[in-house]
Order: structure tokens, then C-alpha cells, then sequence
């Protein structure tokens, strides 16, 4: 497998059942090689699913670098009655949320690839960045989506604390129409808040 979660790649590769929690109960899910975490749920996505507050109970929310779906089936099951998009780059991991969102029987999640998104405006934005894409890359991924947030719209990022997340958070808060701060640590994580302000 030369192409990397997060290309474009696609290509056919067989599935395997991997068991994780979402949403307080245990669940059988899909992945596949070549997408993030292929084989389970990895320590950073369950920190942020751990460690973040109730999501909006209406709205749309946003799963940002969704892999193959542990962070959107978890938003859809934790708040029914919103709208949960799931986004990749990968052909592969958007296939895998609506296989996923099947097992799970959740109606409520859309997995598109980012040139399929209508102009929507989100109540929240959930994301376990692709840190080594590249910081001029990530930089340009952020910029793309966290302005999509409505005033007052929260985003919950994840990130290792070697990995620049302590750069990544000066960076944030300089960013017209956000503020940024460290909601907490645990691990070798860092979550980040950042709110959409007026700006």
C-alpha cells in the first residue's frame, strides 16, 4: 500500500470488522487499508470523543478527516436530530462512514468527499487533524473549514502534544475570527477549542 489515508487514492481493498465503543456502547465496524487508523479506533480520536462535551443537539456538524467514521457515528448517535457530515479526501474512508452508518443504523450522517460539500455553516466542528500532511497544508485545511463555522460554532481538534500542538494553538488564535485555547491533555494529547467570533 503506497498511497497514504490521506490522498485521494482510491482502489480496492478488502474490509475487516474491528470492535469499538462509540456513543457508550460496543459496536462492529468496517475498515479497510489505506485509511486513517485502519486497524481500530486510534488513542487520539478516543480522547477526543472522551474528552468533549455534548455536541449540539441540532444543526450540522462537521467530522473533518473522517476516516472510515468512528467521530461521525459517534456525533450521530450522541445528538439524532442533527445533520453529522463526514469528510475525507479518501474516495476508500467515505465509502467505509456509509457502510458504517448502515451497521450502526444511524439516517442522519452524509460521508462526501470535500467537492461534493454544499455551502453549509456548522454548529460544530470535530477533527483528529492530519498533522503530517505538512504545516502549510494543514494550515490551508483549517482555513478552509473552521470559517464555516456559525458565530459562536465550536471546533474540537486533537492533537499530539510533540506534533506541534502548542505551535498549532498560537497559530489558531492569531487567525482573524477565531479564538483558540487548550480545553485539556490526557495522554500524549491535546484537545483544542476554537470558537467562531465575530471578526
Amino acid at each position: 500500500m503506497t498511497d497514504h489515508y490521506f490522498s485521494a487514492a482510491s482502489g480496492d481493498a478488502p474490509t475487516r470488522e474491528v470492535r469499538a465503543t462509540l456513543a457508550g456502547h460496543e459496536r462492529s465496524l468496517l475498515t479497510a487499508p489505506g485509511v486513517f487508523s485502519g486497524d481500530g479506533l486510534d488513542v487520539g480520536t478516543s480522547v477526543l470523543l472522551d474528552e468533549t462535551p455534548e455536541p449540539p443537539r441540532t444543526g450540522d456538524l462537521l467530522d473533518l478527516g473522517t476516516g472510515w467514521g468512528p467521530v461521525a457515528l459517534s456525533l450521530a448517535l450522541r445528538a439524532p436530530e442533527a445533520r453529522v457530515w463526514a469528510v475525507d479526501v479518501n474516495p476508500r474512508a467515505v465509502d467505509l462512514v456509509r457502510r458504517n452508518a448502515e451497521r450502526v443504523s444511524v439516517a442522519n450522517v452524509t460521508a462526501a468527499l470535500p467537492g461534493e460539500m454544499p455551502d453549509v455553516r456548522f454548529q460544530g466542528i470535530w477533527s483528529n487533524p492530519p498533522i503530517r500532511i505538512g504545516k502549510q497544508q494543514l494550515h490551508a485545511l483549517l482555513l478552509e473549514w473552521l470559517p464555516r463555522l456559525v458565530v459562536g460554532g465550536e471546533a474540537w481538534l486533537v492533537v499530539q502534544k510533540h506534533l506541534g500542538s502548542d505551535s498549532l494553538l498560537r497559530w489558531l488564535d492569531e487567525q482573524d475570527g477565531l479564538a483558540a485555547e487548550r480545553w485539556t491533555s490526557k495522554k500524549t494529547f491535546r484537545i483544542l477549542r476554537v470558537e467562531r467570533v465575530e471578526g
